[in-house]
């Protein structure tokens, strides 16, 4: 039990070296003999399997029934005609399925959880599922640990194993614990930190023990659950959308049963069509083409560096109408470079490409800098937080030897960094002597210091020190620096966290400066024209933030700028009330980002916020779209996030929302296709039996029908080029009905054309040879004939229909016809099929079709553009209403 031995014992057992870790290709040996560090999930689906989950539908056992009842009467080919259907619509399903899970698969790929780990001496951060046995793991606040790990060192260091457990309180680690008794409980193993467990505060050192399922988390079979996959409130909304229609479809079709009994009309056959209108109008294919086209469209937000974690997030996007946005590495380049330091002696900038001379007052400043801090750099590689990676760079290009320094002061303790306190301590033992070193926020810092460094005396401290350093913060904080300051106290011994932070000798303050992204004022340009309000939130210096905020267009006004302190000034409800007022949100806690948020939503608004750290996920969950760092950001930021911005970047944001609207556009697109597709078919069967006439379809042709168009041209609309001028539109309401803005109108109207051409071809049909439908004795040859146009007819219509509900105002032309070619393909596609159906003598006889005469062909195209053509002339109205608003 790796738990019962000394660290010793587990380093030299595992046969690796502390202060350098594993070599990349000891590593890759030891990944190929023990394979990666993933715990199995549940086995997945073959496509046999698949296959026949599809086959699992009550509208698929109507028709296996229809079959039956066909066989039955001696109609062998409509028998195999619908068996056709079936398995081509079932192979179709699974095309669809496998190819959105794919997708989802690539998407979880990217998400996976990545750690800190040294190996040739070197801190670099991997891929969770490449850690290896032997590899040392660096454990820090809010990273989630990835495999089972004896610990090394600890300071402060605790972890939240509740998931083992069920114990809620965060589990003490102490890595010089040894445990004799081989059954100890694993919450008191004090000195192993477990998998799928969270750091909460503190930071360590481990090396890993076990990985995979030898891990403590992958021998408890029970906790390794995948949970099935949520739908979307779109999905969930469009499938109660789809059993309305099926009941109001089931109530036509029973409808034309009884008017067919009344009638006297064959009842097998008034059967078998009944149950195919069935099939026709109920769109059964939505939940599927709604699937791909969202798996589809969120593979291609991942490629432009916004990662979806929920499907939802997609549908919330296009409401979306503020976005509190972190400032830095999110507006900023997160470049951070010490520009300028101050201490009682004046101030000094530091002049790159030169030497830079420095007293023994900015020596012990600057080494404070440096031993009070998490992160490295070697070779111009910065490993950890930004700012204290600018640190060390500082301490480089001050003559600073920080090796010699970190060598000769080892950390004997220390107090981690708060987010309530804005500082970090580290307790530093040189030549027998102990020092604590304290950076953080200058006015937290001051409120401690009762002394000053002047010229290498400690004086006490009075209110013109304070005074001056408060005035070189500010007039730092209005050029956009970033200010930190830092302390420092001489101690007898080891002292508790709780200790160090008191009695400080103030020694100076710094101005980093970190620049705005170059893309984020146009983008926040961007999102103003789509009705898109910017706010920025962030801990730094009133000063400072809106110095940024000003520059890139966010805030116009100091008053539109509040601090965290003025926030607690106000009750909830002025708060609530003055919340719109406000563009800059300075010195704010995580708590402050949490009533931020709710103010916000209580005017009404659909709100993003962005967060990294630990302490920013109740905000992220607050929020409609919680958006976390995928640099920067803590797991537990990753975890309580709806999207991850690969590259931390603003930008991403506005891409990622105009990639919302768009996909949503496009799944609204299927869905009124579909519908006014699957109305208009069932309009004209309807209809024309109501009136007493023969129907115009019959079964086989309805089922082909539905084939052809609830499939290929509904997949391609959802796949449409996004729309240039959709971020000019204001955000959809969150409330708003599936059916605004015009959709049930062409849905209505769409259908009702469609149907009334395809019954206008079938009267022609009959019309050519001299008949009429309600003729008695027609010969079988004139019934197929009018049949064969009102099929053609249909399915034309509906093909072409598709180009129109492209758009609800650009011209087909403007847009570009072949601008789609997927679409392009499915209608093309279509066409064919529909002349193999006519044209082939076998396939013709099994469909009761026959080959259309010149006259005939010229009815079809001209009939089956109308709907087209009428929706082209529709848009030239809607244009111009649309500029005169």
């Amino acid at each position: 039990m790796w738990f019962s031995k000394s660290k010793e014992e587990v380093l030299k057992e595992l046969n690796v070296d502390p202060l350098l870790g594993l070599s990349e290709a000891d590593a890759k040996a030891r990944l190929k003999k023990y394979g990666y560090n993933k715990l199995r999930g549940q086995k997945k689906k073959n496509v046999v399997q698949l296959f026949f989950a599809q086959l699992n539908d009550w509208l698929i056992y109507i028709l296996l029934a229809a079959v039956v009842i066909t066989l039955f009467m001696g109609e062998y080919m409509d028998a195999v005609i619908i068996i056709l259907v079936i398995m081509t619509n079932a192979v179709l399903g699974v095309v669809q399925e496998v190819r959105a899970g794919k997708a989802i698969e690539a998407l979880q790929k990217m998400s996976v959880p990545r750690a800190l780990v040294r190996r040739d001496g070197v801190v670099k951060e991997v891929d969770s599922e490449k850690i290896v046995p032997g590899d040392i793991l660096i454990l820090d606040a809010g990273r989630f640990i990835v495999a089972d790990v004896r610990l090394t060192e600890s300071a402060n260091l605790q972890t939240e194993e509740s998931l083992l457990t069920g114990e809620s309180v965060p589990s003490e680690k102490d890595e010089s614990c040894v445990y004799d008794n081989p059954k100890t409980p694993l919450g008191d193993r004090a000195n192993t930190a477990f998998m799928s467990t969270l750091v909460t505060s503190g930071r360590g050192v481990g090396v890993v023990v076990e990985t995979g399922m030898k891990t403590e988390v992958g021998k408890i079979a029970n906790l390794i659950i995948r949970a099935k996959k949520p739908r979307t409130p779109l999905e969930i909304r469009l499938d109660k959308l789809g059993k309305t229609l099926g009941m109001f479809a089931i109530g036509i079709c029973g409808v034309i049963f009884i008017i067919a009994v009344i009638q006297g009309r064959d009842m097998a056959e008034m059967f078998l069509m009944s149950v195919s209108l069935a099939v026709a109008a109920i769109p059964e294919g939505l939940a599927a083409i709604v699937a791909v086209v969202l798996s589809i469209g969120v593979t291609s937000m991942s490629k432009k560096n916004a990662i979806i974690r929920k499907l939802s997030a997609v549908e919330t996007l296009g409401s979306v109408n503020i976005i509190c946005s972190d400032k830095t590495g999110t507006l900023t380049q997160n470049r951070m470079t010490v520009t300028t330091y101050f201490n009682l002696e004046g101030k000094r900038t530091i002049d790159r490409g030169r030497e830079n001379t420095i007293t023994g007052d900015v020596r012990l400043f600057v080494k404070a800098m440096i031993l009070c801090s998490d992160a490295t750099c070697e070779n111009g590689q910065g490993t950890g937080d930004p700012t204290e990676v600018a640190l060390l760079v500082a301490g480089d290009e001050l003559g600073m030897d920080r090796r010699a320094i970190n060598a000769e002061n080892k950390r004997a303790g220390e107090f981690s960094f708060g987010s309530d306190r804005k500082l970090m301590s580290t307790l530093n033992e040189e030549n027998g002597r102990f020092t604590v070193y304290t950076k953080g926020a200058i006015g937290n810092l001051l409120k401690l210091s009762t002394h000053v460094l002047l010229q290498g005396k400690v004086i006490p401290i009075t209110e013109g020190h304070k005074q001056q350093y408060l005035a070189a913060a500010v007039e730092m904080s209005d050029k956009a620096l970033r200010t930190l300051g830092a302390a420092y106290k001489p101690v007898g011994t080891v002292i508790p966290p709780d200790e160090m932070e008191k009695d400080l000798v103030f020694l100076g303050i710094l101005g980093m400066i970190d620049p705005p992204r170059a893309e984020v004022k146009s983008s926040i340009e961007k999102a103003r024209n789509a009705g898109i309000t910017t706010l920025m939130i962030t801990g730094d210096h009133r000063n400072t933030a809106f110095a940024i905020a000003y520059e890139l267009g966010i805030a116009e006004r100091m008053d539109q700028a509040i601090t965290g302190e003025d926030i607690d000034g106000l009750s909830e409800r002025q708060f609530n009330d003055t919340i719109s007022r406000y563009r800059v949100f300075a010195r704010v806690s995580p708590e402050h980002k949490v009533k931020i948020v709710r103010a916000l939503k209580s005017q009404g608004n659909v709100v993003s916020m962005t967060g990294d750290g630990v302490n920013d996920a109740p905000s992220l969950n607050a929020a409609d779209i919680g958006i976390s760092m995928g640099i920067t950001g803590t797991d537990v930021a990753k975890g309580a996030s709806d999207m991850i911005l690969a590259d931390d970047n603003f930008a991403t944001i506005v891409v990622a929302i105009e990639q919302g609207r768009n996909i949503y556009n496009n799944i609204k697109k299927s869905v009124v296709f579909l519908l006014a597709s699957n109305f208009g078919e069932v309009t004209s069967v309807f209809i024309t039996l109501v009136i007493g006439w023969q129907a115009p379809l019959i079964a086989t042709q309805l089922l082909w029908i539905n084939l052809i168009t609830d499939s290929f041209p509904a997949v391609a609309l959802g796949m449409e080029p996004g729309n240039p001028d959709v971020m000019k539109e204001q955000p959809r309401d969150s409330k708003e009905s599936f059916f605004a803005g015009g959709a049930a109108l062409h849905i209505v109207f769409g259908g009702l054309l469609i149907g009334a051409l395809a019954i206008c071809a079938y009267w022609y049909g009959y019309h050519e040879h001299g008949f009429s439908p309600l003729d008695d004795h027609i010969p079988v040859s004139v019934v197929e004939y009018a049949r064969t146009m009102a099929f053609m007819v249909l399915v034309i219509c509906q093909l072409f229909y598709a180009l129109a509900v492209r758009s609800s105002s650009r011209s087909v032309f403007q847009i570009g016809i072949f601008s789609n070619k997927y679409l392009v393909g499915a209608i093309v596609l279509g066409m064919l099929l529909q002349l193999a159906v006519i044209g082939i003598p076998f396939m013709q006889r099994a469909f009761h079709l026959q080959m259309p005469d010149l006259h005939g062909w010229t009815i079809v195209v001209i009939f089956g553009l109308v709907p087209l053509v009428l929706n082209e002339f529709s848009k030239i109205f809607v244009r111009a209403r649309l500029k005169k608003a």
